[in-house]
């Protein structure tokens, strides 16, 4: 979920985008041209989104500092000006959702992105207040998304968000973990077709959401979103120093973030992945895996053969 302190190349070939391009201050959102991401359709809806997305744990925690700031707004800029829209939060976050919101309005690209939050605490009131809370730091009256953080009372906020799906207030509805050990839990809710979305621990280092979790999510028609797709910078330190395999070439990935997410992204039941960065030349990083050609089944065992031979 947070971007890893080791350094990683900064690949900036994301479609036509130049990092220039992405930055200039005199260039509109609006007249820059959009590269080619690709995008997955939520299944409930049909409604396309862009594969690659921005979490804001740790990245967007920076209120009271200008140039952590100046950096996450050049980051949102460049999430829009490449096509991108889910950016995901939590009131768990510290201050990101006041950062966020407060960035969001300044550039004035609401109607641009996908929004999703969590709600993080236990009770009825409680939560409809934390929620509340969370959408007006975000500066929206009508969010797309609104998980139960970690599963943390999720029966109540299940109920309430049942409501406030119907009342318009929500557009989507969605449960979270981070951990391998709430997976059953996760299916539990899913085969309820109680959520559209469920968001879930993924990676070549993290694989135990293919053995049943994503299975059932596609046949009952739930988006995925995948958090930690670097094992929280695990996998970056397990391939420091290290080159990229042949492989990676054929599939037009320049690092390892983007082989990574490749992996990732290539499993059918994944809708979305959110790594988290305040970094622009890493946002356009990992963009750059929403591009070009995924690797198929035999490629996917090739990939992770090598990455356990490291």
């Amino acid at each position: 979920m947070s971007e890893p302190s080791v350094p990683r190349r900064a690949v900036l070939r994301v479609g036509a985008l130049s990092f220039v391009s992405l930055f200039m201050p005199d260039i509109p959102l609006s007249a820059r041209a959009a590269p080619a991401l690709l995008t997955r359709p939520i299944p409930s809806t049909g409604e396309p989104l862009p594969a690659v997305g921005l979490g804001t744990w740790q990245a967007f925690d920076v209120a009271g500092d200008a140039a952590a700031i100046d950096e996450a707004r050049a980051t949102l800029r460049a999430l829009v000006a490449a096509g991108g829209r889910l950016i995901d939060s939590s009131p768990m976050y510290g201050s990101a959702e006041s950062v966020a919101g407060e960035l969001v309005s300044e550039l004035g690209i609401r109607d641009r992105l996908f929004v999703a939050t969590k709600v993080w605490t236990e009770g009825r009131n409680a939560g409809r207040a934390q929620m509340d809370a969370s959408m007006k730091k975000l500066r929206v009256e009508r969010l797309d998304l609104m998980q139960v953080h970690n599963l943390v009372d999720s029966g109540t906020h299940l109920e309430t968000l049942r409501e406030w799906k119907a009342a318009g207030r929500v557009r989507y509805v969605g449960v979270t973990h981070y951990h391998a050990g709430a997976h059953a839990a996760l299916e539990t809710i899913v085969r309820s077709g109680e959520v559209q979305f469920v968001q879930v621990n993924y990676s070549i280092a993290e694989p135990e959401a293919e053995r049943r979790l994503l299975p059932v999510a596609a046949d009952k028609g739930v988006a995925v979103v995948v958090n930690r797709p670097f094992a929280e910078g695990a996998m970056f330190r397990s391939v420091k120093g290290k080159p990229l395999p042949p492989l990676a070439a054929e599939l037009g990935c320049e690092s390892w973030a983007q082989l990574f997410l490749k992996w990732i992204l290539s499993h059918p039941a994944v809708t979305a992945a959110i790594p988290g960065t305040r970094n622009p030349r890493h946002l356009a990083d990992n963009l750059a895996a929403a591009t070009g050609p995924m690797p198929d089944a035999a490629a996917r065992r090739r990939i992770a053969e090598h990455f356990a031979s490291l």
